[in-house]
C-alpha cells in the first residue's frame, strides 16, 4: 500500500482543504494521474496520485480540513483493490431505523384550541451559495457552516470584495452574533388557569461602537503564524547581514521603453525591470555559486541548476514560486515565466512543485514605492536579493550633473557561509552587467 498525504503547499502553509475526489475506491489510477484537489489560504489544485494502482481506501471526505502529511488515502499497488488484504470499501450510511409503530390513541381529553404555530427565525443563507461580491473558498465555506455565519453580513478585504478567512475570523472575534437557528415550535401542554403574562426580559445592550473602543483583539490566522514562524527561524538560523548597492538603471530603462509595446501587443503582457535584474542575478550566481547553495548541518550543498523565486504578495500573505532553470532563459522567457507565476499565485492556481526547490530568492519591494529594505532570507538558502523602485535621479557623472535611472539593490546574506567581500563581489558583478546592459531582450 502507498500512503498519499495531504502535500505542503509552501512554507507558510500548514492545513488543507481537501474539496474533490477525482477517483473513487476501486477505481485504477495512474501515477501522476489527478487523484484530488485541495484548496488551501494560497493554492488551489490538483494532487497527482504519487503511484500507479487502485485507489484503495479514502480517509478524508470532501471538505475537510487537515494537516500537511495527514494520510488521506491509500493507493493498492497490485492489480485491484481485492487483491490481499480486503480492501476498505467506503463507509456506507447507516441504514435508518425501521419506523416506530403506532402508540394507541390516548384517551381524548378536552383541550384549548393549540396555540398558532411560532414563526421560525429564517436561517442563515447556505454556505455554498455564492458570496454577492465573488466565490467562496471552500474553507471559508465550511467556516460559515461550522459557526452558523450569515455571510451576507461579513465584508470582504479580498480581491474585488471577495471574502477570505482572515475576514471570517475577525467578524468572529469582533463579537458579531452568528444567525439565529430556527426555533423550534414549543410541544403543546394541557391547558392551565391562566397566569399574569411574564415581564420581558430586557434587551441585551448593543456592542459599544467600533469607534468608542481603544484596542481591538483578533486571532492571527494559520498562515499569518506560520508566516511569522518561518521568519523567526529564519533570522535565528542565519546571521543576517546586508548590503547595498546604486545601480544605474538608465541602460536598462532605454531597452525597456524600447520593447514595452512591442511585448504588450506580441505577447499580452508588459516588459518589468524584473526580468533585467533576474538575468544579472543569474550571471552573479554563475560566477559566485557559493550564493547559489545551502547548508545542512556543515556540509555545504552546491546546487548545479538555478532556480529563482520570486515573491508575490497576496491579500493576507506572501508566497515565494519558483522559476525553473532561470539560467536557460532570457529576458523574453524570464519575463513570460514571471507574468504566469505571479498570475496564478494571485488566483491560488500554482501547482506543489512550483513554489518549492528555489536555490535564490528576489523580492520586489520596489513596487510600492519602497527604496531600500533588509529582506529575510527564505531558508534553506543562503541570499536575497531586494529590489527598491527606479527613479530618476540627478547623479554627478565627470564633474556634471546629469538625470539617471537609479534603483537600490539590498542583498541579505548569511555570514555562517558568506563573507562580506563575497556578497559585494557578487553585488558588483550584478550592477555590472545592470549599468552595461546590451543584450537584446527577444
Amino acid at each position: 500500500m502507498t500512503d498519499v498525504v495531504m502535500p505542503q503547499m509552501g512554507e507558510s502553509i500548514v492545513e488543507g482543504t481537501l474539496t474533490k475526489w477525482l477517483k473513487k475506491p476501486g477505481e485504477r489510477i495512474e501515477r501522476d494521474e489527478p487523484l484530488f484537489e485541495i484548496s488551501t489560504d494560497k493554492v488551489d489544485t490538483e494532487i497527482p496520485s504519487p503511484a500507479a494502482g487502485t485507489l484503495a481506501e479514502v480517509l478524508v471526505e470532501e471538505g475537510k480540513t487537515v494537516g500537511i502529511n495527514t494520510v488521506v488515502a491509500r493507493i493498492s499497488e497490485g492489480g485491484s483493490a481485492d487483491g490481499g488484504a480486503a480492501a476498505a470499501k467506503p463507509v456506507a450510511a447507516p441504514a435508518p431505523p425501521p419506523p416506530a409503530a403506532a402508540a394507541p390513541p390516548a384517551a381524548q381529553a378536552p383541550v384549548a384550541p393549540p396555540p398558532p404555530p411560532v414563526q421560525a427565525a429564517p436561517p442563515p443563507p447556505p454556505a455554498e451559495a455564492e458570496s454577492p461580491s465573488g466565490p467562496l473558498s471552500p474553507l471559508v465555506k465550511k467556516m460559515a457552516r461550522e459557526m452558523n455565519l450569515d455571510l451576507a453580513q461579513v465584508k470582504g478585504t479580498g480581491a474585488g470584495g471577495r471574502i477570505t478567512k482572515q475576514d471570517v475570523e475577525a467578524y468572529v472575534a469582533a463579537g458579531k452574533p452568528a444567525a439565529a437557528p430556527p426555533s423550534p415550535a414549543p410541544a403543546a401542554t394541557p391547558v392551565q388557569a391562566a397566569a399574569p403574562a411574564p415581564t420581558p426580559a430586557p434587551a441585551m445592550a448593543p456592542l459599544a461602537p467600533a469607534g468608542q473602543a481603544k484596542t481591538r483583539i483578533e486571532p492571527m490566522s494559520t498562515m499569518r503564524i506560520k508566516i511569522a514562524e518561518h521568519m523567526v527561524m529564519s533570522k535565528r538560523t542565519s546571521p543576517h547581514v546586508t548590503t547595498i548597492h546604486r545601480v544605474d538603471m538608465t541602460k536598462v530603462a532605454k531597452m525597456r521603453e524600447r520593447f514595452k509595446a512591442q511585448f504588450q501587443a506580441n505577447y499580452g503582457f508588459g516588459l518589468t525591470y524584473l526580468p533585467f535584474i533576474t538575468r544579472a542575478t543569474v550571471a552573479g550566481l554563475r560566477q559566485y555559486p557559493l550564493l547559489n547553495a545551502s547548508l545542512d548541518g556543515n556540509n555545504i550543498i552546491y546546487h548545479n541548476e538555478i532556480h529563482i523565486g520570486i515573491a508575490v504578495a497576496l491579500e493576507n500573505g506572501l508566497i515565494v514560486p519558483v522559476v525553473r532553470s532561470a539560467d536557460e532563459k532570457n529576458v523574453l522567457g524570464l519575463q513570460r515565466s514571471i507574468v504566469d507565476l505571479a498570475a496564478r499565485a494571485r488566483s491560488r492556481q500554482l501547482k506543489p512543485d512550483e513554489i518549492q526547490g528555489g536555490t535564490f530568492s528576489i523580492t520586489n519591494f520596489g513596487s510600492f514605492g519602497s527604496l531600500v529594505g533588509t529582506p529575510v532570507i527564505n531558508q534553506p538558502q543562503v541570499a536575497i536579493l531586494g529590489v527598491g523602485t527606479v527613479d530618476k535621479t540627478p547623479v554627478v557623472i565627470d564633474d556634471a550633473i546629469a538625470i539617471r535611472s537609479i534603483c537600490h539593490l539590498s542583498l541579505s546574506f548569511d555570514h555562517r557561509l558568506i563573507d562580506g567581500a563575497l556578497a559585494d563581489q557578487f553585488m558588483t558583478k550584478v550592477k555590472q552587467v545592470l549599468e552595461n546592459w546590451s543584450e537584446e531582450v527577444l
